[in-house]
Order: structure tokens, then C-alpha cells, then sequence
């Protein structure tokens, strides 16, 4: 599809030229509305760089699709809490001064006999302009909403809402394929004849699904509250060290598990475990015999959290090629060292300093490194006594995309060892062991690496001497200008000592 609709079936323009319009100024902070089945959400994003930071975040479980399967009709209460969101959202984004604000109603807006009066009421009493889009955009939105966090994802991205499942094909950063289809909760609530009935009907428009979307994909991005809710409560039931939902991984058999212990568990206890609201909990165990048949039938050798979605794709949208072809990872690091660093700048020479030690590096890891560099001086205001576990904290649980949860952990190891030579006995223990020795060993050089060469200069560590492995990767040889003869006191030859300790090799200082 190449645009969008209205409720009363009338053709708009490209949400792509839409964004193509906007003033600059606009650009530089963008509103976005989600009208959902379910909830109803306003995010504004600061900045249409590559990684762009969430400003302002709420969302109200406003309920609109609730019992339309049945009705016909939105949910009346859903109204009245969909227009009291609504009013809010627009005054808020009237303060922010964000114009326009971006709104999209997805399968309950436009199913509904009465959708196209509550689009005409929004309007008129808000002064937003809703959009109401059929299920195959909002499958390719939330598609490049899963592009805007995995530049190289490749699979199949399943987005559940309230009403509806949306399926899409990525592969290249382009969007292919992709489909509808009424297995969202609420629908499902309507399905007669039992238990029974509810799985055959399930099984039956997952088939067809299937036969439409093919069954070869590796893997599957998940997208869409249900789908995180049933995440966290694997987590729950894995006792898995980390909350960050954002790229999490399941295998077909720990969704197996997970959906087993779901049906076993009152819904009560479930939430006693985890934060999730009643609204969210009880839609679970519905999507979770959805997510139990689509494991079934594309048999997926993976599963991925994805927490961006239709709201981040419409932000993609305006994105230039160029834009996107960044790495997002590379570019949050570097909006964090110009916004909290006391030296914006000094990453890239550190980093250019301390290459030769890292030169062999594949290009994930270089990347991380890369990061790593970028962000070894943005907790400097924190107290000394907690720089290093303020920095672990800060990565690890950072809006940051394109970065998995051992990569997170790698990261925030690395900057923890670039505060503090010892980990030993640190609060952050557990989330270690999502690392091999080796990826332990490697966080730690790195991290020394950074300790050393942070301190050696103040300007550019290039000017006062420069790195080099010799004898076979058996020395790492420091060789001093004149300014780095000077610089190179007791604590730098204790940390650079140190560094090498790390990594096995003797220390060499020459002129």
C-alpha cells in the first residue's frame, strides 16, 4: 500500500509526502498518536536523528475495541476515555509545540459502524487529524518501526493489537509482503464453541496465513503489548537477570513453556509477579494461544522482542536512505557524549588511540568498542564512589537499539572497568553470566584500555604517544612524544601496567 485512508474510505496522501512537508523546525521533534484496539498512546520523539530519544511517553488502555466483535460498534466507555486522552494528548502537544501532531487509528477505528463519526468528533473537538489506515500499512509501519531498531533484521514482523495480527516480511531493509488478520484478543473473546472451537479457528486463519506469508523465516519479531507482556513473564518464569524487553530472545520451546505455565497460573498470581496492568493481563492468555499456534505453524528457529512498533515506523518514514543506513547504535552514543560528556569529541580520539590494540576486532565487536569510547565519560557527575556501576546501570537499561542483551552487558562491563579495575563482589554479578570468560576477559581490556588512555591526555592521547602490539601480539609497546614523556606519571604507568596485565602481554614504554 502506498497510502492511507479515512474511515469513510477517502484517499489521503502518503504518510512519506506528509512527512516530506513538514517544516524543518518541526523535524526537529516529532508527535506521534497510536489509536489502537486496545490503548491509545502519545510519544514524541526529540530529534529525527537515527536513534532518536523518547521526550515524552504516555499511554491510556482506553479499551475502544473492546466487544466490537460483537457490537459492531466501538465500546462506549472506550469513547469517552479514547476523547478524554485524546484532548489531552493534543494539549500537550500544543505546549510542546509540536504541529502537526501525527495520529493513526488502526483495526477498531476502521472496522467499526460508528468509526468514521468518532473520527469526525476527534477532529472537531481536538483539532487532530486522524488517519485511519488499513492493515496492511499498519503491517508495514510496524515493520520499519522493527527496521528503526534492527537495520539488518530479517524475518517475518508479527504486530498484535487489540482486533487484529499484522504480518510483514523484512529482509534488506526493505519491507515485503505482508497481511492482516482478526486474531487479536479481543476478537477472539467472540469465538464460540469452547475451547475447541477457540483453537481449530485460530488454527485455521494461521494456516491460511501461512500459505499466504510462506513458513521460511528464521526468524520472528514480535510486536505489540501482549506479545511484551508474555515476554516478561518468560523472563518471570526463566528468572532471567535482566527486564530490558527491547531485543530479547525466546526459543520456540521456552514459548512452549511459557504459554503451559500461563494456563496453569491464575491471572492474579501472574500479576502479583510482574508489573503489568488487569487491562494488558487479561488479554494474555488469548495471545497467548495466538503467539502457541504461530510457533506451531511457521516454526521459527527464534523469537525477538521488538518494543518499536507502528509509532517508530512512522518515524522511520521521514528518514532519508542515508539516514537510515546509520548505525543506531553509533549514533545514540554519540548524541549522549554531546549532551553529557565533559569533552564532546575526545571519544573519537580515544578510540583512534587505543585501535591498534584492537585492530583485529570483527565488526560487531569493533562496533561496541566504538560505543564504548563514545560513552566512557557520560557518568562523570555521578559520585565517584558509583561512576562504575552508574555507567553499567545507565547501558544496560539504555534506549538503545540495535544492541542485544549480551552486547548491553559487554558494554556496560566495559565502561564499569573503565571507572574501577575490580568487579569483584559488584551488585551487577548476576547479568555477568550472560557473558562467556571470554567476552568477560575482552569487556575488561577493553575497559582498562579506555581507563588508561581517558587520563594519559586531556586533549588527544594521539599527541603524547602512540599504541602498537609487537613480537607476535606478546608486547604492547607505549611510545612517548615529548609532551608524553611529561604526562606519563606513576598512576598512568600503574593503569597502563594494568592494562597489559589484561590482556597477557608484557608492558614496553619507550621514547
Amino acid at each position: 500500500m502506498n497510502g492511507v485512508r479515512t474511515a469513510t474510505g477517502k484517499k489521503i496522501e502518503p504518510l512519506g509526502k506528509m512527512f516530506a512537508k513538514l517544516p524543518k523546525r518541526a523535524l526537529t521533534r516529532v508527535g506521534v498518536v497510536d489509536v489502537g484496539s486496545n490503548s491509545i498512546r502519545l510519544v514524541v520523539f526529540d530529534g529525527a536523528a537515527r536513534s532518536p530519544a523518547y521526550f515524552y511517553n504516555e499511554k491510556v488502555m482506553a479499551g475502544l475495541g473492546a466487544e466490537m466483535a460483537a457490537t459492531g460498534r466501538l465500546n462506549p466507555a472506550g469513547i469517552e476515555r479514547g476523547f478524554a486522552a485524546l484532548r489531552r494528548f493534543a494539549t500537550l502537544a500544543r505546549s510542546m509545540q509540536i504541529e502537526p501532531l501525527t495520529c493513526v487509528a488502526t483495526a477498531a477505528v476502521r472496522e467499526a459502524a460508528d468509526g468514521p463519526e468518532f473520527q469526525e468528533r476527534v477532529e472537531r473537538e481536538t483539532g487532530i487529524r486522524m488517519l485511519v489506515i488499513d492493515g496492511e500499512e499498519e503491517a508495514r509501519l510496524s515493520a520499519q518501526g522493527v527496521l528503526l531498531g534492527w537495520p539488518d533484521a530479517k524475518g517475518l514482523v508479527c504486530d498484535i493489537g487489540g482486533n487484529s495480527l499484522e504480518l510483514a516480511e523484512v529482509e534488506g531493509g526493505k519491507v515485503g509482503r505482508r497481511v492482516s488478520a482478526p486474531l487479536g484478543p479481543f476478537r477472539l473473546q467472540q469465538v464460540k464453541g469452547g475451547a475447541d472451537g477457540l483453537r481449530d479457528h485460530i488454527r485455521a486463519i494461521m494456516a491460511d496465513l501461512a500459505d499466504r506469508m510462506g513458513t521460511e523465516h528464521e526468524r520472528v519479531y514480535l510486536v505489540g503489548g501482549s506479545w511484551r507482556a508474555i515476554a516478561r513473564l518468560d523472563m518471570e518464569r526463566r528468572q532471567y537477570p535482566m527486564t530490558v524487553l527491547h531485543e530479547y530472545r525466546m526459543t520456540p520451546e521456552a514459548v512452549a513453556e511459557t504459554v503451559g505455565w500461563i494456563a496453569a497460573t491464575p491471572l492474579a498470581d501472574l500479576r502479583a509477579r510482574v508489573s503489568i496492568s488487569s487491562s494488558r493481563m487479561e488479554l494474555v492468555p488469548l495471545a497467548a494461544q495466538v503467539l502457541s499456534e504461530l510457533v506451531g505453524t511457521f516454526a521459527p528457529a527464534e523469537l525477538a522482542v521488538s518494543s518499536y512498533g507502528i509509532r517508530e515506523g512512522l518515524l522511520y518514514e521521514h528518514m532519508t536512505d542515508s539516514l537510515r543506513r546509520r548505525d543506531p547504535l553509533i549514533e545514540a552514543a554519540r548524541f549522549t557524549e554531546r549532551q553529557m560528556a565533559r569533552m564532546p569529541g575526545f571519544g573519537k580520539k580515544l578510540y583512534q588511540f587505543l585501535h591498534p590494540i584492537f585492530a583485529d576486532a570483527p565488526p560487531e565487536r569493533e562496533r561496541l568498542i566504538r560505543a564504548a569510547c563514545l560513552l566512557h565519560d557520560t557518568t562523570w557527575r555521578a559520585h565517584p564512589d558509583y561512576r562504575a556501576e552508574a555507567c553499567f546501570d545507565n547501558v544496560t537499561r539504555a534506549n538503545m537499539a540495535a544492541l542485544s542483551h549480551s552486547e548491553r552487558v559487554f558494554l556496560g562491563l566495559a565502561l564499569l572497568h573503565r571507572y574501577k579495575n575490580n568487579r569483584s563482589e559488584s551488585p551487577m554479578a548476576r547479568l555477568f553470566a550472560l557473558l562467556s570468560d571470554d567476552e568477560v576477559r575482552d569487556a575488561e581490556t577493553l575497559g582498562k584500555a579506555m581507563r588508561f588512555g581517558a587520563m594519559f591526555a586531556i586533549e588527544d592521547p594521539a599527541d603524547a604517544g602512540a599504541l602498537k602490539l609487537t613480537d607476535k601480539g606478546t608486547r604492547l609497546r607505549l611510545t612517548l612524544t615529548k609532551t608524553g614523556r611529561s604526562l606519563m606519571g606513576e598512576v598512568a604507568h600503574s593503569r597502563f601496567r594494568s592494562l597489559c596485565s589484561s590482556m597477557g602481554v608484557e608492558a614496553v614504554v619507550s621514547d
